[in-house]
């Protein structure tokens, strides 16, 4: 971390206050380098994504009338993505 050398803040409402900044660029090199390595040589985003599709098809699929509904309205309200032609998978 650069050194800094922290100038106290000027005003009324500032008496005792130091202003100090903080540099994480490291601290944050550092934990995605750990995130990775938790996650492992084997991880596969594309095979993530793949899963979490199938996931969603199967959570959007088989709905009532009254369901289907709802699904189109937050579709159309924008609260869900749009899935192929917009409607839950049957």
């Amino acid at each position: 971390m650069a050194p800094h050398h922290p100038t106290p803040p000027t005003g009324p409402d500032s008496a005792g206050l130091t202003e100090f900044t903080v540099d994480l660029t490291a601290q944050e090199v550092l934990r995605r380098a750990q995130v990775m390595a938790a996650l492992g040589p084997d991880w596969d985003p594309v095979e993530v994504l793949r899963g979490e599709e199938a996931a969603y098809d199967l959570l959007y699929s088989g709905l009532d009338a009254e369901q289907q509904r709802i699904h189109d309205s937050l579709v159309e309200a924008g609260v869900l993505a749009p899935r192929g032609d917009g409607h839950a998978a049957a």
